[in-house]
């Protein structure tokens, strides 16, 4: 399992927007702020719970029972780590106030998914007592037992939503016949999983825990909205893409939906003067304007790294060509011109770009398989 979090309605919008406009998916899927899969926690936690008597399964208290059912004792929760965890730092945060209340926060959601990641490695219950362990040896009370309250809330809440997905996934792929999202799907979606997170949080937890990832799925929503607007041009959707952006609140969402902007442009216009041919002064010059010096700066250096590359690419591919040639028409073996193109290719490339000649000799046959 992944330690992103994902959005319910994220991965709904982007999937939908792949099918319908290809170079619209940099507006919808701003930066990498990670998003656990809700799915796959569900479904290793089902399976698991499965396999437990009905008794154990059945109990409404199942999470703190589960604990002390785990076969591994921990002090901090840190020991023998599943191998998805081991050289990694515990990601997320638990902040308490003078009178050693939690302050939830954002951080502690990114805490609980990245134990939660390793299900699948560890059972629910090695995960729980893993988690419960860590808590207590870094928090004091009452600030342990609040965030172990909320943990359980987060299970339960995990476990909840796969339902509320696969119900609307369903009508959301009927809807998207005639190549359109449903945004009424959408927000009925969004209405049901908030409802859920009523029942399942306080208003201070799911404004930490959720309202960036609220912000994200708005944010996509009026892009999708916007680009489905057939009374618009080309223009007036991306000034009302603008006006959007311009509006939201000024905090982290709205520097990475910017961020993310101004890497779409860069990206684009690089390819179009590219193309025409420009010079790396002028290709400089761009990203300068774009992204500030230093930036441009690195991005010559990587054009400057992929152009030698692709001369010693091209090198080797005549090279190579050759040698096969002269081992069809001769009597050498395979294995001896094998030995040779292995030669070659220590003599052309360093270790790790050795590893890059596959994939990348694909690719320069899809391009010139899309170019035909």
């Amino acid at each position: 399992m992944s330690n992103n979090r994902r959005s319910p309605f994220l991965p709904v919008i982007i999937a939908v927007i792949v099918v319908l406009v290809v170079a619209i998916i940099w507006w919808f899927k701003p930066n990498d702020n990670s998003k656990l899969s809700s799915q796959a926690v569900s479904t290793v936690l089902d399976s698991q719970a499965s396999a437990k008597s009905t008794d154990e399964a059945s109990s409404d208290s199942g999470m703190s029972k589960k604990s002390k059912q785990s076969t591994i004792k921990f002090t901090t929760g840190l020991e023998s780590l599943p191998r998805s965890l081991q050289g990694t730092d515990v990601d997320g945060e638990i902040i308490i106030d003078e009178n050693k209340q939690l302050v939830v926060t954002e951080g502690l959601r990114r805490l609980f998914d990245y134990f939660l990641s390793a299900l699948g490695e560890e059972e629910e219950a090695t995960v729980y007592a893993r988690v419960e362990s860590y808590i207590r040896s870094h928090t004091p009370e009452p600030a342990a037992s609040q965030a172990l309250a909320i943990f359980d809330q987060y299970v339960a809440y995990l476990k909840a939503i796969p339902e509320i997905e696969k119900k609307y996934g369903t009508l959301q792929l009927q809807a998207t016949q005639s190549g359109e999202l449903d945004l009424n799907v959408v927000t009925q979606q969004k209405q049901d999983v908030a409802r859920l997170r009523q029942q399942r949080f306080d208003k201070e937890t799911i404004i930490a825990f959720f309202g960036a990832e609220d912000e994200y799925d708005d944010y996509s929503m009026e892009m999708v909205r916007i680009s489905q607007n057939s009374q618009l041009s080309d223009a007036q959707k991306e000034a009302a893409r603008q006006d959007y952006i311009s509006r939201m609140p000024d905090n982290a969402t709205k520097t990475n939906i910017a961020q993310q902007a101004n890497l779409n442009e860069l990206m684009t216009r690089t390819e179009q003067m590219q193309a025409k041919g420009a010079t790396p002064e002028a290709l400089y010059n761009m990203r300068r304007e774009l992204v500030g010096a230093p930036a441009a700066a690195r991005l010559a250096q990587v054009d400057q790294a992929d152009a030698s590359f692709d001369k010693r690419f091209n090198q080797y591919q005549a090279q190579k060509q050759q040698l096969l040639t002269q081992s069809a028409n001769q009597s050498q073996t395979q294995s001896q011109t094998q030995t040779q193109i292995n030669q070659i290719e220590q003599q052309l490339f360093s270790e790790s770009e050795r590893k890059r000649l596959t994939g990348y000799a694909a690719l320069q046959q899809q391009k010139t398989a899309d170019t035909n």
